[in-house]
């Protein structure tokens, strides 16, 4: 079955982390995304597509996750120099490089380091993506900057309520993507598939190899089904618990989807970053709500 598409908002330099934010009183549902090249975190208000900053960060906001009041706390990879990348054809963003690590962005937009490269024994490699279980605990993947390097260097950290700092696994040859199953146990884009962390650091393959090559940012619906963003398929992969693709979602044309999160009144509109061309985008009824997201208990 093919869905159709809607282009909710253009102009987002390498888009990517979007967060759903419903409203309350007089503001209006909006849809918060990072960009990686801007160094950025912007607003997006998803009925008329109007793009607004949150907040400058600097280097590369990688990916955003809710916090309890209000702010968002960002996985900050450093900075990608865009113009060796390959992803720019002409004119790439400028390099703003800044020191790799978890940022917290308060309600009113003020930035600082909740773990900064003193937080770990040689410091942070390049935080990738990030979210938040029922008990208060953060979970982040911190790959090795592009391109990674022959030797499986990924690890994947968890940040406990009492601050305590935790390396849960290691030897990942590039970890991106995270999240949770109903369940509760962590999943994470591994290379080019889906692999779920055991309570003792072992791993094990969901599916090694996603039938539409490797993907980035995924979020998770309330059966358990894996909404995975195809970067050069361009459009989103629908995988089931076991590890089947039941379903494509197309963006169409040329482009580089990056991450994916539910939102909409009642859960059911899926919103997706592309990095280029460099927009958000949205599929309205899906026939399945997004698991509710548990937003970071700030401190």
């Amino acid at each position: 079955m093919s869905r159709g598409v809607e282009v909710v908002a253009t102009g987002i330099h390498f888009a990517e982390g979007p967060v759903w934010c419903p409203g309350s009183g007089s503001q209006p549902p909006t849809v918060v995304c990072t960009s990686v090249a801007d160094g950025a975190l912007h607003r997006v208000d998803v009925a008329t597509g109007a793009v607004s900053l949150v907040a400058a960060v600097g280097g590369g906001a990688n990916a955003a996750y809710p916090a309890s009041d209000g702010g968002f706390v960002v996985t900050q990879n450093g900075g990608i120099d865009f113009s060796r990348s390959g992803i720019y054809s002409d004119d790439p963003p400028p390099y703003r490089p800044a020191m790799p690590g978890i940022q917290r962005v308060e309600p009113a937009g003020a930035v600082s380091y909740l773990l900064d490269e003193d937080a770990i024994d040689g410091g942070f490699l390049a935080p990738n993506d990030l979210v938040a279980d029922a008990t208060g605990t953060l979970w982040f993947t911190d790959p090795p900057p592009h391109p990674p390097p022959p030797e499986p260097v990924g690890r994947v950290h968890a940040l406990d309520p009492d601050g305590t700092l935790r390396t849960v696994a290691v030897a990942f040859q590039y970890c991106n993507g995270i999240g949770l199953e109903p369940g509760g146990a962590v999943v994470v884009v591994e290379a080019d598939g889906l692999m779920r962390l055991h309570d003792d650091g072992g791993k094990e393959w969901i599916v090694e190899h996603l039938p539409h090559g490797s993907g980035d940012g995924f979020c998770v619906d309330t059966e358990g089904r894996l909404y995975v963003a195809s970067t050069r398929a361009h459009g989103v992969a629908v995988i089931e618990p076991d590890g089947r693709e039941v379903e494509f979602l197309e963006i169409g044309g040329p482009g580089i989807t990056t991450n994916c999160c539910f939102g909409g009144p009642d859960g059911r509109t899926l919103y997706a970053t592309d990095g280029i061309p460099g927009q958000l985008v949205a599929w309205e009824g899906l026939p399945t709500p997004g698991l509710p997201v548990h937003p970071w208990p700030v401190p």
